[in-house]
């Protein structure tokens, strides 16, 4: 069976100023999401599922269903943050969609098989799809068995302001060990550095770090709802808490209920965090066609 891809593209993306997973960088309109599809179909990948808010569902479905249309199958789930377990209410002063983890549970009912999840706004690289690939299409379905492909940090890192990772660390099998998420870390001279309360903490800039690219399994789904309600009993008041699924992923790692595979790669990472993002993206991929990685028109 042939892994899905998910993709998480419901983001209010407030940092950037406008609805950067449709926003084109390619040489012939395309959008980073065009290229994660394109190396996901080249690796083997069946399916694609988008997770996204009925807001952008016109203007979204107007590209994806053009582009992706007879090269792979396509799917659509919705992030809105009325949708609760029973028992729960938004509060009035709730803006921010629920997290990553909230995201991921709204296809549930659309994945039957072992699944990758990233970004929509990130560009991973031809090889991380590649090996994320291959682990996921000799996984058992039913066991709690995942991965996650980390970055080196440096090689993540924007330019122009402080972005979310979530550091990790992992054993001598390469099992992960920790991960927890930074929410505000940028460059420092050759390495790196975080901000927690009111105190900087430097990084090295050789760490690896999740940029929510991992490999799940249909087991993923009854953990996430147990958790998000675990999450909401204790967080639903804080107007900016979110569900995080590093923060999951930690969780189930320290209660032993699943082991998570760590796969590293070492592409480069390009990404929207900011609008002054986008001229260093449109040049790396411009270097990439030109070293034959892609073809000037991706859906030629």
């Amino acid at each position: 069976m042939k892994p899905t891809l998910v993709v998480m593209a419901a983001g209010i993306g407030s940092r950037y100023g406008g609805l950067k997973q449709i926003d084109p960088i390619g040489p012939s309109g395309e959008i980073v999401i065009d290229y994660s599809v394109f190396d996901a179909i080249r690796a083997g990948f069946g399916k694609a599922v988008f997770i996204i808010r009925r807001e952008i569902e016109t203007a979204f479905k107007a590209i994806s269903e053009t582009h992706f249309r007879g090269r792979i199958p396509v799917d659509y789930a919705f992030q809105e943050i009325d949708d609760l377990p029973a028992g729960f209410r938004r509060p009035a002063d709730r803006q921010k969609p629920w997290g990553t983890g909230h995201a991921i549970l709204r296809c549930r009912d659309l994945v039957r098989e072992p699944f990758a999840v990233i970004n929509a706004d990130d560009f991973y690289g031809r090889a991380s799809f590649r090996v994320l690939a291959e682990r996921l299409a000799r996984q058992d379905a039913s066991k709690a068995e995942y991965h996650l492909v980390g970055f080196v940090l440096r090689n993540t890192l924007s330019e122009h302001g402080s972005v979310a990772r979530a550091i990790c660390r992992s054993d001598a099998r390469d099992r992960l060990t920790a991960i927890v998420e930074r929410l505000k870390i940028e460059k420092d001279g050759r390495g790196a550095r975080f901000l927690e309360g009111e105190t900087w903490t430097p990084l090295t800039g050789d760490e690896l770090c999740s940029m929510n690219m991992f490999g799940f399994t249909p087991a993923l789904f009854p953990q996430l709802e147990r958790g998000f309600a675990a999450f909401l009993q204790s967080s639903i008041a804080q107007p900016k808490a979110e569900y995080l699924i590093p923060t999951v992923v930690g969780d189930l790692i320290r209660a032993g209920e699943a082991s998570v595979e760590v796969l590293t790669s070492n592409e480069k990472w390009y990404g929207v965090t900011y609008p002054q993002d986008k001229p260093a993206v449109v040049a790396g991929v411009r270097a990439l066609i030109e070293r034959g990685e892609y073809p000037a028109k991706l859906w030629a």
